[in-house]
């Protein structure tokens, strides 16, 4: 009984997981707009036990470092995620 649990453990950690393509498209978009530019974001506020306050947050992609096409990110990142070429570009907003 043992034996049979470990053998299916096994079987079923070498099994791919099954992601859903809208995930995947999102997923590989993200990558995408990184690699066009920086990403960040910044906040200003205030509260009334602190006083005010601020954040900012700035990314940089390795892909953008590296100069490359946000398409072909996209694309090689579909085709890591799922085995397949997309069939609509990305949309880069």
């Amino acid at each position: 009984m043992f034996r049979v649990a470990v053998i299916f453990l096994v079987l079923t950690a070498c099994t791919p997981m099954l992601v859903s393509p809208e995930n995947v498209e999102e997923f590989c978009e993200e990558k995408a707009r990184s690699a066009r530019s920086p990403t960040g974001q910044a906040s200003v506020g205030t509260n009334s036990r602190t006083g005010g306050f601020s954040r900012v947050e700035i990314g940089v992609s390795s892909d953008f470092i590296a100069g490359h096409d946000p398409v072909e990110v996209y694309e090689q990142c579909f085709f890591d995620l799922t085995g397949a070429f997309p069939t609509l570009p990305p949309v880069l907003r």
